[in-house]
């Protein structure tokens, strides 16, 4: 389905770079198919050809014209002006994917004049290994066909989940940030394990561990969360110990405001696109 498909992207950010990363690093295209362009950062092209000897260039006209397939991966303020520039060498048959949080494909095709097929995602950083979380949306001209088509390009890099546009915010705020909420908890636990006597080498390969076995564990049980952190407590063992203090200080009202000022703030990043 992707063989033959070029594949640009406008904008060289790490979330260009988790999926075109992803893409080559699984062999689902080569890197020939890829054109990657940036307008301000030489160096990052440089960086991005030699590290996966994808194409790269600064002419966002010449990528668009080669492509079949064009990603969306600029800063959000620089879309407009992107997409103002390249709609007079844009084709019917090409279809446009959007990585921006909070921009609805109905500003993109408004911007691209005519009924350009554009989908919208929301995939993380996670990508990079193969294990993005992403939800995609289709817009008013996009067929069955091309969602098929970015169903197989990002289920490549991970789980894909079709949703309605309007959940694309809650999705932001969840699986969009999720891996920086679990990053920012590992620090954490790496430095209480660090001040309890482990190195960090040790302690770091015992967390990774334990996340990657959470989240298979997951994968494979049908009970829920409460139930699996329960099951692995014992009346006044240690792991009660700590989910005593982790209640006390409402982690899990924390964790819920944050997500939820998450899905505020990609609401109101998007405010502005709205037609």
């Amino acid at each position: 389905m992707l063989e033959q498909k070029t594949i640009t992207f406008l904008g060289a950010g790490s979330m260009a770079e988790a999926i075109l990363g992803g893409l080559i690093n699984k062999q689902i295209v080569k890197p020939e198919q890829i054109i990657v362009t940036n307008l301000q950062d030489q160096q990052k092209l440089t960086r991005l050809a030699g590290t996966y000897d994808v194409n790269t260039t600064s002419n966002r006209m010449e990528a668009v014209r080669r492509a079949d397939i064009i990603i969306l991966a600029m800063k959000p303020k620089h879309v407009k002006e992107a997409l103002e520039e390249v709609q007079t060498v844009t084709r019917p048959d090409q279809l446009f994917v959007s990585v921006l949080a909070g921009i609805p494909t109905d500003y993109m095709e408004s911007l691209l004049k005519g009924k350009a097929s554009v989908i919208r995602t929301m995939p993380n950083t996670s990508a990079k290994v193969g294990a993005s979380a992403t939800a995609i949306s289709k817009g008013a001209y996009a067929n069955d066909e091309q969602l098929q088509v970015v169903e197989a390009l990002f289920a490549a890099i991970g789980t894909v989940t079709v949703v309605e546009e309007e959940k694309l915010d809650a999705v932001t705020g969840l699986a969009g940030s999720g891996p920086a909420y679990f990053y920012y908890l590992i620090e954490a636990m790496e430095k209480a394990a660090v001040d309890n006597g482990l190195t960090k080498e040790e302690a770091s390969a015992l967390i990774t561990q334990t996340v990657i076995g959470v989240g298979q564990r997951l994968q494979k049980t049908e009970k829920s969360a409460k139930e699996l952190y329960e099951e692995v407590m014992s009346p006044n063992g240690t792991t009660e110990a700590g989910i005593g203090v982790l209640r006390e200080y409402h982690m899990q009202d924390v964790m819920e405001k944050a997500i939820a000022q998450a899905i505020a703030r990609s609401k109101e990043l998007g405010v502005v696109f709205h037609n």
